[in-house]
């Protein structure tokens, strides 16, 4: 029995939640709007303000698929009602972060600077040049964009210098020893 797939996901006043054919589904609200399709295995109803998936057996497969679909569903409508962020911090000396136009510049100890393009629908801000904020209606793009960035320069365990996320532990290993 799935209970994330069983759970009712209720839609939040200002956000419409359309049931296209094929089980394309369509969410419009204040911040922006979302489209995807979904497996037809799985039967969506919106009635009373809330969104009910249901399947028709109990197959693995099925199984799998309606808790994700369901999960999947949930971060679109939380998304077009209030915008995902992630935050990344970059420890190190000389290490900085710069938003020009449509490109993230980071110095990151290399001989270059590292530019990456922001994907559409995304924003990024820098604070304090070594905090930048990703932000954006959908949480795949929010993630993925934000591990493109870490993977830049991840967090080494010895002095810890690289771009983490905002609350993660990095282990910290000891170094050499003198005699």
């Amino acid at each position: 029995m799935s209970r994330i797939g069983n759970k009712v996901i209720k839609i939040p006043a200002g956000v419409e939640v359309m049931l296209q054919e094929n089980n394309e589904v369509v969410v419009k609200g204040p911040k922006g709007e979302l489209k995807s399709q979904f497996n037809p295995i799985i039967d969506i109803k919106i009635e009373n303000g809330e969104i009910k998936l249901s399947r028709p057996n109990n197959e693995r497969f099925t199984r799998q698929i309606h808790g994700t679909t369901r999960a999947l569903l949930a971060n679109m409508v939380h998304g077009v009602h209030e915008e995902f962020k992630k935050k990344l911090i970059i420890l190190g000396v000389g290490y900085r972060a710069q938003v020009n136009g449509n490109t993230l510049a980071l110095t990151m100890g290399f001989s270059h600077p590292v530019d990456l393009e922001i994907p559409e629908g995304l924003a990024v801000t820098v604070e304090k040049n070594t905090e930048v904020t990703i932000s954006g209606i959908s949480k795949e793009l929010v993630g993925e964009f934000a591990a493109n960035v870490r993977k830049v320069r991840k967090p080494e365990p010895y002095k810890g210098k690289g771009i983490r996320y905002e609350n993660e532990h990095v282990r910290r290993k000891a170094g050499k020893t003198a005699k």
